[in-house]
């Protein structure tokens, strides 16, 4: 088949550590690595350096990039998001006009990606990736949840295709009045996450002696992630094993605030690559609290680091666990009962054990090639026009729903 021209557009992208940045690179590489031309246009982040634009045709191998304005993100001054730029985008793809343009964020730069590529007449997809109406309770603004969604809708319905990591977001999202979605799941490199990765000397640095259990969490310490909830289960178990370390991974605004209400646990940081897998690896349970994914990427590296997992019923684990099986699933909105399903998992050792091994089993299918063939097929689709035209007001109704937001 002919290689495909794709503008990939994103407000994040590494070294910025989030699972929007760490997928949408995932991506790129994947349809780098069959064939298609991929522009990236993202915001300029701290370690670009100066303002100089990338060259128009970079060094062979080299990622063509467009690099646009941004501004920190509230609460988050270690990432970025875009500003509006029709104009500007309009310009460069009048031309060098791709075959499809995908937009993986809702935010200003998405916004000016689906207008000019719009006025233009080219096919556009999109990601939902970013559950923004279910973030809005965790920071006091729920009274904007109904136009959020609208807002998305409307966004999401101005494409020829929505892509969704799960069926089960894909039917919530379906009952909303989204169209045209289609399940293109995450995968996971089960050669950097992996088992093999366990350190002793880093468990030690932790104050963990090797027949010590380690909880681990990884993520954003923020509202949004729930992890007061996995707190409660660190203090459970604590009480039949004082021993018992608690480990989180991440930084984010409630860091200070988590860290005065379990003066114990260890805040080990942001961690990348090998030092990220080695962390994994070296957990004895994993906890994911969090409500508010669409998926879910730590599920999977926890997966292929054969640990065992405690989760809600919900996104990835929903999806690819099954309770007692691969892991421990508690009903959503019971943290009750996620906390007794902790605590019977750190009493366990036989059960945890079981649960490792059938881990591994679970994450070892899911790779990264597959779902980029699925993605790229999805791109491929959009770009024939074989997918229905959206109905005609709604990049209007995306347009008005932000101005007024």
């Amino acid at each position: 088949m002919n290689a495909l021209r794709v503008a990939f557009v994103t407000e994040t992208y590494p070294p910025e550590v989030n699972g929007v940045a760490t997928t949408t690179q995932q991506f790129v590489e994947g349809l780098r690595s069959r064939g298609h031309e991929v522009t990236l246009i993202r915001p300029r982040q701290a370690a670009d350096g100066p303002a100089a634009e990338a060259p128009a045709i970079p060094p062979p191998g080299a990622l063509r990039q467009h690099l646009l304005p941004g501004l920190a993100i509230p609460r988050y001054p270690q990432l970025r998001m875009g500003l509006p730029a029709v104009a500007r985008l309009r310009r460069l793809w009048q031309a060098q006009p791709p075959d499809v343009v995908h937009v993986a964020t809702e935010g200003p730069l998405g916004w000016s990606a689906l207008r000019a590529a719009r006025q233009l007449g080219l096919p556009v997809t999109s990601d939902f990736r970013t559950n923004f109406s279910a973030y809005s309770a965790h920071y006091g603004i729920g009274w904007l949840e109904r136009p959020i969604t609208a807002y998305l809708r409307g966004f999401h319905n101005a494409c020829g295709c929505t892509l969704v990591p799960t069926e089960a977001l894909r039917q919530q999202l379906a009952q909303q009045g989204f169209e045209r979605l289609h399940v293109v799941p995450r995968g996971v490199d089960t050669q950097r996450f992996a088992p093999a990765h366990r350190s002793e000397t880093l468990r030690a640095t932790w104050g963990a002696a090797p027949d010590d259990l380690v909880i681990g969490c990884v993520g954003r310490l923020a509202a949004e992630k729930n992890l007061g909830v996995a707190l409660q289960a660190y203090e459970q178990i604590r009480r039949t094993q004082p021993r018992a370390r608690l480990v989180l991974v991440g930084d984010g605004p409630q860091q200070a605030a988590l860290q005065a209400a379990c003066p114990s646990a260890v805040m080990a940081g942001v961690q990348r690559g090998h030092a990220l897998a080695a962390h994994y690896a070296s957990f004895d349970l994993f906890l994911f609290p969090s409500q508010t994914e669409t998926f879910g990427n730590a599920t999977l590296e926890a997966l292929a680091s054969g640990l065992p997992i405690v989760a809600f019923h919900h996104a990835a684990a929903g999806q690819l666990m099954r309770h007692g099986h691969d892991g421990l699933l508690a009903r959503v909105d019971d943290a009750n009962g996620f906390v007794a399903l902790a605590v019977q998992a750190a009493a366990d050792p036989a059960l945890r054990q079981r649960l490792a091994a059938q881990a591994l089993h679970t994450a070892r299918p899911i790779g990264w090639d597959s779902v980029v063939q699925g993605f790229e097929a999805r791109l491929r689709q959009v770009a024939s026009g074989t997918n229905a035209s959206p109905a005609p007001d709604a990049e209007a109704m995306a347009t008005g729903q932000l101005s007024r937001h």
